[in-house]
């Protein structure tokens, strides 16, 4: 009898739930109809906004190329990248509508120019349109304590609607790695796509350290001490990774600064028939000019690092292991030290960062040896490397470099970390011969430095040679050429 009455029930609630299944699924087709017809109305007035923008003054429609930069006014790689980039379209189309998108409302658009043209010494030939964004604080990291790739992210598709409802051009080009608009731009806005990635939003190498539970800028020390917090988080990151292949994937043409970024590019994204590798313009030729034998202006060594003041950078390590280095000094016969840290702030939490790392000088008692220098313009970061005998890397899978390759460039010999875009693409072998050094530890840096010091003028004079004889393929005519070539599709 139980067993009649447990077997009814069964029944009973397979008949209810099939009596649900119709008008579930009447409900979930009427909801994406709506959906559909909402997003096409989107998409229609998108695209008659679009119609409005690009009409010349004889009657004709202009292209409309649009670059997504939020930060362009900041001095790092990313944004010699930009304005390499501009310069090179307003070349071969002349007669195209530029616009910048923008979050730098604090400035106007000629001082944006003129700071490109004093840090990277860069100006072009015809008009840029800067479209000034008001909700740039919605990718700021600070913003989100916890689930920061997550909510920068989301962050990033209200910015990108901000910024189309503004402006709809007809080629969009991310070239800050907000892989998350492309979608809009693509589906909403009817563009055509490219990207330019520096840095994947998440790697493979991400997913291990929080895998192998590793303490990293990224990865808090409660979460790697907690095997259920580091499962978790390892799920949030493979979720992530998956949707951020799929967005990734609606570009037409990808282009990325380094064999590393190729690698997890075409992992993630899984568009290998339109990826190519662009390296980033280096401003190899003015460092060039800087003669190798040329006799330095300061007393005993300098040593200078060249990158933003981001936690990735890892500056602290640059100051620690010359702590050490200095400590090595005195038990040793070295001259007069002194550490340049060059780079820029793009806002007050890296001016934050910068008031901790003169803490930390200070409480390694070697204030008096490092200097820090803030947003210099392009005239006086090359006297400082024309000066300089080595030069500081320490990011750990740095994408790819730039600073690396001016310092080569400058004659400057490189110590940069074992990773990334400087081990695999940069501090390599040249027709045989040494063109720098990596390194990895605190201890692995101080004695590489101190090994660099000891070297005779002429083993030196040998690394230094080779190193700049190497560097040549990071030109900024190089990168025009190859860059051009990637998006010619996107103009047919």
């Amino acid at each position: 009898m139980a067993t009649t009455k447990g077997g009814w029930c069964l029944c009973e609630l397979l008949r209810f739930l099939y009596s649900l299944f119709l008008p579930g699924l009447t409900v979930c087709g009427i909801l994406c109809i709506c959906l559909f017809i909402i997003l096409w109305g989107i998409r229609l007035l998108v695209r008659r906004k679009k119609e409005s923008v690009a009409t010349s003054k004889n009657g004709k429609n202009q292209l409309v190329i649009a670059f997504f930069h939020p930060y362009c006014n900041a001095g790092g790689g990313g944004e010699r990248v930009l304005w390499c980039a501009l310069r090179a379209l307003q070349k071969k189309y002349p007669e195209a509508i530029y616009v910048v998108y923008t979050g730098d409302v604090n400035v106007s658009g000629q001082q944006i120019l003129e700071g490109a043209f004093r840090r990277f010494n860069i100006r072009l030939t015809h008009p840029v349109k800067f479209v000034f964004l008001r909700k740039r604080y919605l990718v700021e990291d600070s913003l989100y304590p916890h689930f920061t790739l997550l909510g920068q992210s989301l962050g990033s598709i209200f910015l990108g609607w901000e910024a189309l409802m503004q402006c709809v051009p007809d080629v969009y080009i991310d070239s800050m790695g907000y892989a998350f608009t492309l979608p809009l731009f693509k589906y909403l806005g009817g563009c055509r796509i490219g990207s330019y990635v520096h840095y994947p939003t998440i790697s493979t190498d991400m997913l291990s350290v929080v895998k192998n539970q590793n303490v990293g800028f990224n990865n808090a020390a409660f979460i790697t001490r907690n095997p259920f917090l580091s499962k978790v988080k390892l799920i949030y990151y493979y979720l992530f990774a998956f949707i951020y292949g799929l967005v990734g994937s609606c570009s037409d043409v990808v282009m990325v600064n380094s064999s590393w970024t190729l690698n997890h590019i075409l992992s993630l994204w899984k568009v290998g028939n339109c990826t190519n590798i662009v390296y980033p313009p280096c401003d190899v030729q003015t460092f060039l000019d800087i003669p190798l034998h040329e006799k330095k202006t300061t007393p005993g060594h300098l040593l200078v690092s060249i990158g933003q003041f981001r936690p990735e950078k890892n500056h602290p390590l640059q100051i620690k292991a010359f702590a050490k280095l200095l400590n090595k000094k005195v038990a040793g016969s070295l001259p007069s030290l002194k550490l340049v840290l060059i780079g820029g702030c793009r806002n007050q939490d890296d001016e934050l960062r910068v008031n901790q790392l003169r803490k930390l000088s200070e409480d390694l008692g070697v204030q008096e040896d490092v200097e820090f220098k803030i947003n210099i313009p392009f005239d006086e970061l090359k006297t400082y490397l024309s000066e300089a005998t080595i030069g500081l890397h320490t990011m750990w899978n740095e994408h790819f470099g730039i600073g690396v390759v001016e310092c080569m460039a400058a004659g400057t010999i490189i110590l940069a970390h074992n990773s990334g875009g400087p081990k695999l693409d940069i501090v390599v072998p040249h027709e045989g011969e040494i063109t720098g050094f990596l390194a990895e530890s605190e201890e692995g840096y101080a004695e590489t430095m101190a090994h660099i010091l000891s070297m005779s003028e002429e083993k030196r004079l040998q690394i230094r040679s080779s190193a700049r004889a190497s560097v040549s393929r990071f030109s900024d005519q190089e990168f025009e050429l190859a860059f051009l070539s990637s998006v010619e599709s996107l103009f047919k």
